[in-house]
């Protein structure tokens, strides 16, 4: 039995963590492409890129709850193969109708599969941890991603890049198949005859849920055209890809940052302050003319919302043992994240990039209140489950 916190289990999971989240990387590209390459205005590409995230989104909705009823390694490689065989017809077809349609079927197979590995690691002994290094991987996945796709699409065309999406998929589906682990962390409510009786999920889970979703809304309303805005400022194409590519480099620290202070700082702190900075480099992002700041703010709202969500997720593992909160993280970013390509579209396509950053600040301040209401339970004790894990520590404010 291969365990999740074994090499081999480590690395299935950071590559179905890599390819599942792959939306977090490749929306600047991936949008930039749809716009340059296929000739769509703003609202249809940020609209094909919703498409994806809304099937992601329903599919984890679906699935996160029934985690603990289904063959999580046989949905992991089906959800993925299913992801990439998508994404290789899509780089056949130029049909936006057609386009749509392939987008919303590659985005419930891949958010299957993500939810059954969010769901797994969840069970891992330290949650906390697997989901740091989590974030490294995909930091590294970033770089390589960003830094050499642009590239490629300028080389052979626009079609390079679903072939690009494709190989991530087919990839985490051959990593699924060899070493997707099983859960190390007994559960009581594993059992499928007490599936009946597990308990709602707290007010306070819901209270972090949600503003997990709206710091991914935040995030991609602004990176989703990150690549576009740079384009538009009058910055060349080389220069917007090293822009891109510090994107990928800054994401590579945060969460081995949070891995590292994770028993240093109030996490509750983080996850209710921690969004501010999110509008703070949204609004550089949408106003600067300047290069420099708008090479670094892109990046740094990308390393926020890294830094942030590696914490509420630790946190949503420790208040809710059951593993379904963190089953659900696919929901709680894509749900947030599907809606945000199409509004930022349809802003800029009527008013104007910088109606983003205005835009993005609303969103933050839903966030901070949500997250706020978390941390208060968390420190009156409300928050905290009865021990459904026996040994295991409470969690820290």
């Amino acid at each position: 039995m291969i365990k999740i916190e074994s090499k081999r289990g480590i690395f299935a999971l950071m590559v179905a963590h890599c390819a599942g989240m792959v939306d977090l990387v490749a929306l600047p590209v991936w949008v930039g492409t749809l716009i340059a390459n296929y000739h769509f205005d703003p609202q249809q590409a940020g609209g094909l890129a919703t498409l994806f995230l809304i099937g992601a989104a329903g599919a984890s909705i679906f699935f996160a709850p029934r985690f603990n009823r289904i063959h999580v390694k046989f949905a992991a490689i089906f959800g993925f193969g299913l992801a990439g065989l998508a994404f290789i017809i899509s780089g056949m077809n130029t049909s936006f109708p057609i386009l749509a349609g392939l987008h919303f079927a590659g985005g419930i197979a891949a958010g299957t599969a993500l939810s059954v590995t969010h769901g797994t690691m969840g069970h891992a002994v330290n949650p906390h941890r697997i989901f740091g290094i989590a974030g490294l991987a995909i930091g590294i996945f970033g770089v390589l991603f960003l830094g050499g796709t642009p590239g490629l699409i300028e080389k052979f065309g626009g079609s390079t890049m679903f072939f690009v999406l494709a190989g991530v998929m087919l990839a985490a589906t051959l990593a699924c198949l060899l070493f997707f682990p099983k859960p190390t962390r007994t559960v009581d409510f594993d059992n499928y005859e007490n599936i009946k009786n597990l308990p709602p999920l707290g007010r306070p889970v819901w209270f972090c849920m949600v503003g997990v979703a709206l710091l991914a809304m935040t995030q991609a309303m602004t990176l989703s055209f990150y690549e576009r805005i740079g384009l538009e400022r009058g910055f060349t194409r080389d220069m917007v890809t090293m822009a891109l590519v510090i994107y990928g480099i800054v994401t590579i620290f945060p969460a081995p940052l949070a891995a590292l202070l994770q028993n240093r700082v109030s996490v509750t702190v983080i996850i209710a302050f921690g969004p501010i900075f999110q509008a703070i480099f949204s609004l550089l992002t949408t106003h600067t003319h300047n290069y420099m700041v708008f090479a670094l703010a892109g990046p740094f709202m990308a390393f926020t919302i890294l830094f942030v969500h590696t914490f509420a997720f630790g946190l949503l593992a420790r208040l809710d043992p059951t593993g379904r909160a963190v089953a659900g993280t696919p929901a709680m970013l894509m749900v947030g994240a599907a809606i945000a390509p199409f509004i930022s579209g349809t802003l800029v396509k009527f008013i104007s990039f910088e109606a983003i950053g205005y835009a993005c600040c609303v969103a933050v301040a839903a966030q901070v209140y949500l997250f706020s209401q978390t941390r208060k339970a968390v420190l009156s004790g409300t928050a905290l489950p009865k021990s459904v894990i026996k040994d295991e520590p409470v969690p820290f404010a």
